[in-house]
């Protein structure tokens, strides 16, 4: 198995170009969050994900949960992957597979006990990845995305 490193919350071009040069597979952009301090504006995250050459994956972390609302994201940004750091709505994976079908799909996982093995092969069968994190979307105000 080889190992690859996603360097998160990418705050300019520079930092990004910085991991790039370090050997990063991929980075990070974290969109508008409930809560959390990586969050980026839009236009940036267009920047970035345009500066990455290929093959680095350039990921955009939404919390949007609907298939429209995460295609407008993605429209806005042009990442790659997007990451889906909230649970998606019904059916929105396999309508965003249909509208991106080049762009991969990273599921989110907030691991926070045994339930969570069984939300892990949920999501396994719909998306080209899973990433574990630490955040709590059941908090008053979500935990989602750069926990």
């Amino acid at each position: 198995m080889k190992t690859r490193v996603k360097i998160c919350c990418m705050h300019s071009v520079e930092e990004a170009g910085l991991a790039v040069s370090m050997g990063a597979a991929a980075v990070g952009m974290v969109g508008a969050m409930p809560s959390g301090p990586g969050p980026i504006a839009d236009e940036l995250i267009r920047r970035i994900a345009a500066s990455v050459p290929p093959p680095v994956a350039t990921f955009l972390l939404t919390c949007e949960t609907r298939a429209d609302e995460i295609v407008a994201h993605h429209r806005r940004t042009l990442p790659n992957t997007i990451q889906l750091v909230d649970v998606p709505a019904p059916g929105a994976v396999a309508a965003l597979r249909a509208e991106l079908p080049a762009v991969k799909i990273v599921r989110v996982v907030h691991v926070r006990g045994e339930e969570s093995v069984e939300e892990a092969l949920g999501a396994a069968g719909e998306a080209d990845a899973l990433l574990l994190d630490s955040g709590n979307p059941d908090c008053a105000v979500k935990q989602l995305g750069g926990t």
